[in-house]
């Protein structure tokens, strides 16, 4: 993939397209989306709009969605989830797909994801599965859903084994991603989907990590450059998604982090208040470029270079940053084997020759893992 950039000034509002065929779609990005979300999905042909939504985005935006939704003079029901990961569970599934049902959602109505990454994912699996699959339509509502887990179709749940083990490929209608939610969220959550917007420089696109470095406020501030930086993220992603929709090739390099990440989230058992999924994948980068060091593959200056930019934004780097430490190295190695890009028993890590030079991995020494991970939790 390239992420080559031209940074000609953009304009107010941006739409990066999915090119997946018939099945193409836009991601709109820019203020106001969700005023519009009506007009929008009435322009897909729905007749009825099934909300899911968290508690803490319902407060915040609900009331918008709904106005917006009767104005274009569509039907519509809400099914509401506790916030957090937890809520990507078959207990929570089930609850949703139920409450669709007794909304009477078609296979020509609309699912409407209305919040962060847990939502997104539920909601996705659930319309995924709904009457064998009905419509999906993302408003993400955070700057990791944003710029990642809204894009690509990838939808799921956790399971105790793991995360994201458990889910389908189902790709949205449409993707409205309103900027104006991200002055609602607290910093913490806004610094956590930032690792998913640094993590696109570091697969090959120096020039764009080079940008952020030279505007370190550019995603946590209303204007422009947050515009940019997330429609050069979804971008990146969407040329990813249109060459590589299953993951069965390079779209494996959007994991970069998330083997050392997600292991990390199994191990604190998903409580968010030690460690939500952006903090995870911050440590789980900088340990990438750490491990890539480690074997000869990586200058050890790109690495610090990684590393400092993620702090001078809060980020953390080292799994000993988490409040009350994590388990053993041995029993981060277990939830590794777990990961989902595990292929005939071998864990695959998404390495780094360098800032932007990242590269699939299939061939690492397990033992050299191990030993690193007991290095890092030393």
């Amino acid at each position: 993939m390239s992420l080559a950039a031209s940074f000609a000034e953009p304009q107010v509002a941006e739409r990066v397209e999915v090119g997946l065929g018939a099945r193409a779609y836009d991601i709109l990005i820019g203020p106001g989306l969700l005023a519009s979300a009506g007009e929008r999905i009435a322009a897909l042909g729905a007749r009825t709009v099934g909300v899911v939504t968290d508690e803490n985005v319902a407060r915040l935006h609900l009331a918008t969605v709904e106005r917006s939704l009767a104005a274009a003079g569509l039907g519509f029901s809400t099914v509401t989830v506790p916030a957090g990961e937890p809520s990507k569970s078959f207990g929570r599934l089930s609850e949703v797909v139920d409450g669709l049902l007794a909304a009477r959602i078609e296979r020509g109505d609309v699912v409407l994801a209305l919040g962060g990454g847990v939502v997104g994912d539920l909601a996705g699996f659930a319309a995924a599965i709904l009457r064998r699959g009905v419509r999906c339509v993302q408003a993400p509502t955070s700057l990791l859903a944003q710029v990642d887990s809204s894009v690509g179709g990838k939808t799921g749940i956790n399971s105790v084994r793991g995360k994201n083990l458990i889910g389908a490929f189902h790709q949205p209608s449409l993707v409205l991603a309103d900027v104006d939610a991200l002055d609602t969220l607290p910093p913490r959550e806004l610094r956590a989907g930032y690792a998913e917007v640094v993590k696109y420089g570091l697969i090959d696109d120096p020039a764009f990590f080079a940008w952020l470095e030279a505007r370190p406020r550019a995603a946590f501030e209303p204007g422009q450059d947050r515009i940019r930086a997330i429609a050069t993220s979804c971008r990146a992603k969407a040329a990813v998604v249109a060459r590589d929709e299953h993951e069965t090739g390079d779209r494996a390099l959007l994991n970069l982090g998330h083997t050392f990440g997600h292991a990390l989230e199994a191990d604190v058992a998903y409580d968010g208040a030690r460690l939500i999924h952006g903090e995870g994948v911050a440590i789980g980068m900088a340990m990438a470029f750490r491990f890539s060091v480690s074997l000869g593959l990586c200058p050890p200056e790109d690495a610090a270079r990684v590393e400092r930019h993620l702090e001078a934004v809060g980020l953390p780097t080292s799994p000993k940053a988490i409040p009350g430490g994590v388990g053993s190295a041995d029993v981060l190695f277990g939830h590794m084997q777990q990961d989902k890009k595990v292929s005939r028993g071998r864990l695959t890590f998404i390495l780094a020759r360098g800032i932007g030079r990242s590269f699939v991995a299939k061939d690492v020494d397990p033992a050299a893992a191990l030993a690193f991970l007991k290095r890092e939790l030393a």
